[in-house]
């Protein structure tokens, strides 16, 4: 007579979902949304600061033309 054997099949997690699991043990809800928030934080002073260059560029060359047409 042979025991039963029980085969469980369990999906193997992505990467991400193994980070999230990870962070979740790790950090608190507060601490979690604080670094997210962090994180926007650098995202948007990145974008201010390429339209800041680009503004500059476009001013440098607007005086450029200026001081050449007089």
């Amino acid at each position: 007579m042979q025991a039963a054997t029980h085969v469980r099949a369990t999906a193997i997690p992505s990467v991400t979902d193994a980070l999230k699991a990870v962070e979740s043990l790790l950090l608190a809800g507060g601490q979690r949304t604080a670094r997210r928030n962090a994180w926007t934080s650098v995202l948007e002073d990145r974008r201010r600061a390429k339209d800041r260059v680009e503004a500059q560029h476009v001013m440098e060359a607007v005086a450029g033309h200026a001081s050449r047409a007089t």
